[in-house]
């Protein structure tokens, strides 16, 4: 009634937790922690969040998400699902997900949409621990993100990476070496009006498209975290409306 975003229920078990730091006006922000520190073969990881009628939402990581080497035959699964309501705003900003040599992890993220809900997405992604001169030779990831509008697909991106991720990455067409990457999509209906200004922010290893009406998706590909960081968080504190979360700025 005051136009206060505010908790309505929560449910945590095991290594998986939320924390809510002191809320602004109007928004809540949630800060996801993995106690565990971080995700190896077996682990099975899953988060469901929904943002109520009206309300704004801001969902981060309190640090990188480390992907650890994994046994034989054993892989990681991280679920993550979004529900947005009528008139909601989502903002799922996590910080970047390292991939460790011999790592195996299967990541999804959904999300369900109103018709009127506006969401911005970023999933950043480092390919190997650059300062302690790691490559990945041998390791695992799906990536699966998939978003929907009032049950109707609106976008649908997936990534696998399999055995020698490095040789992969090192080809001109695929990543030109690039040691990170992060997928950013905006679904709101100003979506449109955003381009040119996002556009203005990209580095040369980038690019933006307005997929349809009020759907803005942008990939842009980096030589380490540093660089990755950047060119994405004037991006982000741009399409976020100046709600980029703190565990980004520390």
């Amino acid at each position: 009634m005051d136009g206060q975003t505010r908790l309505d229920d929560l449910r945590q078990a095991g290594s998986m937790k939320v924390v809510f730091p002191r809320a602004s006006k109007g928004s809540m922000t949630a800060v996801l922690v993995n106690t565990a520190g971080g995700v190896t073969g077996g682990d099975q990881f899953a988060f469901e969040a929904r943002a109520g009628q009206g309300t704004h939402l801001t969902l981060t990581t309190q640090a990188a998400e480390r992907t650890y080497r994994a046994q034989p035959g054993e892989m990681g699964q991280i679920t993550n699902r979004l529900t947005l309501d009528p008139g909601a705003q989502v903002n799922w900003l996590p910080q970047e997900t390292i991939l460790f040599q011999g790592s195996s992890v299967r990541r999804r993220l959904n999300v369900d949409m109103a018709a009127d809900a506006r969401l911005c997405l970023a999933e950043p992604l480092v390919f190997g621990r650059a300062a302690m001169g790691e490559v990945l030779t041998n390791a695992t990831f799906q990536d699966r993100i998939e978003i929907r509008r009032e049950g109707k697909p609106l976008y649908l991106d997936a990534l696998s990476l399999t055995g020698d991720v490095a040789a992969h990455l090192a080809r001109p067409n695929i990543a030109n070496g690039a040691g990170a990457m992060v997928t950013v999509v905006y679904a709101a209906p100003d979506a449109v009006a955003r381009l040119d200004a996002v556009r203005a922010h990209l580095p040369d290893t980038a690019g933006a498209s307005l997929i349809q009406d009020g759907l803005l998706a942008l990939r842009i590909l980096a030589a380490d975290s540093h660089d990755l960081r950047t060119s994405l968080v004037p991006i982000l504190t741009f399409l976020s409306d100046n709600t980029l979360p703190r565990p980004w700025m520390i």
